[in-house]
């Protein structure tokens, strides 16, 4: 019947539509984005677990340089200093290094080849800390000064010091490379909401002729750009999961690099991407669309 009632005929037509080679080209860019989104909060996992086993390594341990005075031998000051040193509370082990040790340790600044016979080579005691009660660095030489020895104990406070801010300083450039991405994906976003009101400015007056506020029309961009983003995040953040599982499976660093090993949990860090990126796409897209909407005459 030809002159039948058809709803179709009133029902407002999307201002994007849904084949659109432009959305595409935008959808691929949010899921490159939220890609390496993924990878920056991945490294930042992998960083901070790194300095945190680094400094429970060298909070665990702490080297004495032994010094001999008089017609003591090195290797009889290294003992008396090593038997002093056990007996402290919460040091678990003192051991002495072997000459040749010493001697490989100081290669890499004296270069390769014996050391000369009289070049008096101090001796290096490895001591093995409590993790839970270690003992101070005053008890370790008060410790050798009753016993005689003039030793210099190292704690690996300095290194450890240097090691957690090596490991802030990667947290936070891969903290810093994630908020870049976020913002260059809100912009993406706000210049592609820009674009496309501007191409329909027609279809936006009719609507506004029709009664329709900014918001109604700065809602539909915005439910529009947060489907394709969270879709877009989706792909982007099992596609940076499915890295990360393979360079963890595949590779012989297990990781990122030998230093950045990658754990089964830090999987679960790109699995919010999607919803990130339709949060950021809705956000951006109605402030873009309310901005350009209200400077229309």
């Amino acid at each position: 019947m030809n002159g039948a009632f058809d709803p179709r005929r009133w029902w407002p037509q999307p201002l994007l539509p849904k084949e659109d080679g432009r959305q595409l080209s935008l959808q691929f860019v949010v899921a490159v984005l939220t890609f390496l989104a993924g990878l920056a909060l991945m490294t930042a996992l992998a960083s901070d677990r790194a300095a945190e086993g680094w400094r429970g390594q060298l909070r665990d341990a702490a080297t004495v340089v032994v010094r001999p005075t008089g017609l003591e031998t090195p290797d009889s000051a290294a003992a008396r200093a090593a038997e002093a040193l056990a007996g402290v509370r919460g040091v678990t082990e003192a051991r002495a290094l072997e000459p040749a040790r010493a001697e490989a340790l100081l290669a890499r600044w004296m270069g390769p080849g014996p050391l000369p016979a009289d070049l008096p080579v101090p001796r290096l005691i490895t001591l093995e800390l409590d993790r839970h009660s270690p003992p101070l660095t005053s008890a370790l030489q008060g410790a050798l000064r009753a016993a005689g020895v003039d030793a210099t104990v190292d704690d690996h406070s300095v290194w450890a010091a240097e090691v957690m801010r090596a490991g802030a300083m990667m947290r936070w450039l891969a903290l810093g490379f994630f908020a870049l991405l976020a913002a260059t994906c809100a912009a993406v976003v706000a210049f592609a909401t820009r674009q496309g009101l501007a191409a329909r400015r027609d279809v936006v007056r009719v609507l506004h002729l029709a009664g329709a506020t900014d918001g109604f029309i700065a809602t539909l961009f915005q439910s529009r750009f947060a489907r394709m983003a969270a879709q877009a995040g989706l792909f982007g953040g099992l596609a940076a999961a499915g890295l990360a599982a393979c360079l963890r499976l595949y590779t012989p660093v297990g990781g990122f690099a030998p230093v950045l090993p990658i754990e089964w949990t830090d999987l679960i860090a790109p699995l919010p991407a999607p919803i990130v990126a339709a949060l950021i796409a809705a956000v951006t897209a109605r402030l873009s669309a309310m901005s350009f909407l209200t400077r229309q005459p």
